[in-house]
């Protein structure tokens, strides 16, 4: 049996756990530079607030205090999601994260009485133990698990917690009462093409041929009808597997032509990828800079320019790398354009263990890549040990336009020693865009 754990409203709910005033208040989250609503708690979606919604047109609702907005924390989005995460490892060691707030369970070998109290137990504790509420779906099938997952989610009287055989009548209600758009992997265009065949149902498509779909359409839709059949056929990708590129890119705080602001950008994503490079062992042979002018801006000239720097030999070297990225950058920079954004992509990558060595390297070349090795695990490990950022090639400026705008952002309680929640500081009332400072001790 597969579960599917999901956090409800995560990013709001993260929110709340250190700020319990914001209970029962509409919350949003919003994009990066402050710039649209990303995620919104119940009481948002209750007065119509759509995804997306540009932020600037809240305001008037942000100042009389009937919602209450908030910059995206993902420092602690990201934390929060791996406590859950180790409340779920002490039930089961097969977690498979999906997203930030969706995680699937493997819990092979319980009968379905075991398997529902296991399911309210999972629950109830991670509610406990990190103040997140979540929904519990468990099925045969990762198909059949999102489906209850929605099912324990939008209806009440499952208390949070859905457990669903292939076998059962409840589960062919289930799936004569789900269209086909909320069956998973199963997209609008999509759902137009299959009504065309009188499949409009989860269960006109769990009663369709396989092969018959298969040919058809194809072999994903072949495998998602045998899924709602009740046979396994999605297996998650691991995560430790190792990335095939590695992407760190940013939109900029506001545009901005200035090669020096530039530089700093891509000295930034240039060392994050490479400390992620290192984290999963790997080296890379080309390095790959862009960057993009505002195509929402019609009225400004556009130019989003890109190109690959081949390494002499594969490295993992922060210094090599950012090096290649510099060159990357004066090669494709040009004057009377302003940028939106840039970002570094590290091409070609291979195992480290599996480097190729030449057979002209003496024994001097030998000892310099060893010398850089040792340097670059010591850079990382007082990094890890003191905090991201603490030794670094080159200092940013707080002040840089490529800066996120992140104004009403809360503290990073879980991550930041500077930012931990001191006991006995007065009480505030959220400002008008919800940011706050209150938190409540969890033990």
């Amino acid at each position: 049996m597969i579960g599917l754990v999901d956090c409800n409203n995560f990013y709001a709910s993260c929110e709340r756990v250190f700020d319990p005033r914001l209970e029962g208040r509409p919350v949003g989250v919003m994009s990066n530079n402050d710039g649209c609503v990303i995620a919104r708690s119940q009481e948002l979606k209750a007065l119509g607030i759509e995804m997306g919604t540009p932020a600037f047109q809240l305001q008037s609702l942000v100042r009389e205090g009937r919602i209450h907005l908030l910059s995206s924390n993902y420092e602690l989005y990201g934390d929060m999601s791996a406590r859950v995460r180790d409340v779920l490892e002490e039930y089961s060691a097969g977690v498979e994260p999906y997203s930030i707030d969706e995680m699937f369970v493997r819990f092979d070998g319980f009968d379905r009485n075991a398997m529902l109290a296991l399911s309210r137990t999972l629950h109830r504790n991670v509610r406990k133990f990190t103040g997140i509420p979540v929904c519990v779906g468990v099925a045969p099938t990762r198909t059949l698990a999102k489906l209850a997952n929605r099912t324990a989610k939008k209806r009440p009287e499952f208390g949070g917690v859905c457990v669903l055989e292939p076998a059962e009548v409840g589960t062919q209600r289930l799936l004569e009462d789900t269209p086909l758009g909320d069956v998973w992997g199963v997209g609008h265009r999509l759902v137009e093409r299959l009504a065309l065949q009188g499949l409009h149902t989860a269960w006109d498509l769990r009663c369709a041929d396989p092969r018959a779909i298969g040919q058809r359409y194809s072999v994903v839709l072949e495998r998602t009808v045998r899924e709602l059949q009740g046979t396994p056929c999605f297996e998650m990708n691991d995560p430790d597997d190792a990335r095939q590129r590695i992407m760190t890119s940013r939109s900029f705080g506001r545009m901005t032509n200035d090669m020096n602001e530039l530089k700093d950008a891509i000295r930034q994503h240039a060392q994050r990828g490479a400390e992620k490079l290192r984290h999963q062992g790997s080296q890379t042979r080309a390095v790959l800079v862009f960057l993009k002018s505002n195509r929402h801006r019609p009225d400004l000239p556009q130019y989003s320019p890109s190109t690959i720097i081949e390494l002499p030999e594969p490295t993992s070297d922060s210094r090599e790398i950012l090096a290649a990225a510099h060159q990357a950058l004066e090669r494709i920079y040009l004057r009377g354009y302003r940028f939106m954004k840039a970002g570094v992509m590290l091409l070609d990558l291979i195992d480290q263990p599996r480097e190729q060595l030449s057979l002209l390297d003496s024994e001097a070349d030998i000892a310099r890549r060893e010398r850089n090795q040792q340097l670059m695990a010591t850079l990382d490990a007082m990094n890890q040990k003191m905090g991201r950022g603490t030794v670094r090639l080159g200092v940013a400026r707080p002040d840089a336009a490529w800066q996120l705008r992140c104004a009403h952002r809360s503290s990073r309680y879980t991550t930041r020693w500077q930012e931990l929640k001191r006991l006995g500081s007065p009480p505030r009332l959220p400002t008008t865009s919800g940011a706050t400072q209150e938190t409540r001790q969890r033990h």
